[in-house]
């Protein structure tokens, strides 16, 4: 059975109902649980979990201490391109928005590429918009080659792919993809996603079992925080994660926690998470699985950035420009969203060490295998 065919066995109503309806005795059970099931993780995202907030913070500090120590991986995202053919409603690169668009070529990649080594990092995340031709499968080949002489890890967040064109970007050097549902909500998929490839609900969602098969190192998965009810997401994300972790046990795997930002457009979020409920929710990720890696991006504020240091995140950005060519050359105009936290990757490193922890320019784990 492939994860689609599982999701079609859940009914989002029925799991919405039955998360809302944990008790705080079912809570009390999944703390006190050394394994966890995806039953258990409805109980720690429901609204019965919040008084049990200080608990659940205490157990993923440990946890994370535990399993990946006082280190904070440090990557960025070079964005390529803001080209893309997809009409996603509540995204600054809807192809109906009125903004410049831009794909970097060599030249302007390596531009780029210098402007980043003297930032210090070691990994790097590409990200374009969906464009088959102008930043596709052969775009992506090409910039592979270029860079992998220049960073020690290379990961990508673009358009879906076939299984034979992730093993031959695998062989290349790709080491993780970044690939988001969004929304598990099928029926209400398609709001989000009017046309475009991106359209193809089961496609986005096989993904990442295309990628185990192609062997890619690493996944990551997460859905957008705004379009729907974040607790019933939440928990189809941890369900994916539990179903690839048992099917493709070879590849390591990754959650982030996208909440929308400012873009051009007029798309307001239908569901709102407060900082505390992600909180709750970042921790009920880890005591879920110890072993998941768990990234926040600057679209979150350097405060709450500083604080889930200690309580679960493992992988940050920093100093990150969401717009093509904007470590070279600022242009507000070409950015997907506006960031929250602008420090430098200097002052994160600082804050970081600070607070008692190291940040780590290189995945070491990937070279151990």
């Amino acid at each position: 059975m492939g994860f689609y065919e599982l999701l079609q066995s859940h009914d989002w109503d029925k799991t919405k109902d039955d998360i809302y309806s944990k008790s705080s005795n079912d809570v009390v059970r999944a703390l006190e649980s050394d394994q966890l099931t995806v039953d258990d993780f409805k109980a720690l995202i429901s609204p019965a979990a919040s008084p049990y907030l200080e608990e659940m913070a205490q157990q993923s500090r440990m946890k994370t201490l535990r399993r990946f120590g006082r280190t904070i991986q440090m990557y960025v995202p070079l964005y390529l391109s803001n080209e893309c053919t997809n009409f996603c409603i509540y995204c600054g690169f809807n192809h109906e928005n009125s903004v410049s668009r831009l794909t970097l070529n060599s030249v302007q990649i390596l531009e780029e590429v210098e402007a980043i080594k003297k930032l210090g990092f070691e990994h790097l995340l590409l990200v374009t918009g969906e464009h088959p031709v102008k930043a596709g499968f052969f775009y992506l080949k090409d910039t592979i080659r270029l860079l992998k002489e220049h960073f020690k890890l290379i990961s990508i967040e673009v358009a879906p792919m076939d299984t034979e064109q992730y093993k031959e970007l695998v062989g290349l050097g790709l080491n993780s993809v970044y690939i988001y549902q969004e929304t598990f909500h099928e029926k209400r998929y398609n709001v989000y996603h009017p046309k475009g490839k991106k359209a193809n609900f089961r496609y986005r969602l096989e993904t990442p079992e295309r990628l185990g098969q192609a062997g890619a190192y690493k996944t990551g998965l997460g859905c957008l925080l705004g379009l729907e009810d974040w607790r019933v997401d939440s928990f189809f994300t941890a369900l994916h994660l539990d179903y690839l972790r048992r099917n493709y046990w070879r590849t390591k795997y990754s959650i982030a926690f996208p909440r929308l930002r400012p873009h051009v457009g007029s798309f307001q979020p239908n569901s709102i998470i407060s900082d505390r409920e992600l909180v709750q929710l970042i921790c009920a990720y880890r005591l879920f699985d110890e072993n998941v890696e768990l990234s926040l991006s600057t679209r979150e504020s350097a405060k709450f950035r500083d604080r889930l240091v200690h309580l679960g995140i493992t992988t940050m950005s920093a100093g990150s420009s969401t717009e093509p060519g904007g470590y070279a050359n600022k242009n507000r105009s070409l950015e997907q969203f506006s960031i929250s936290d602008a420090r430098s990757p200097e002052e994160v490193k600082n804050q970081i060490q600070a607070a008692g922890y190291e940040a780590v320019w290189k995945d070491w784990d990937s070279y151990l295998q």
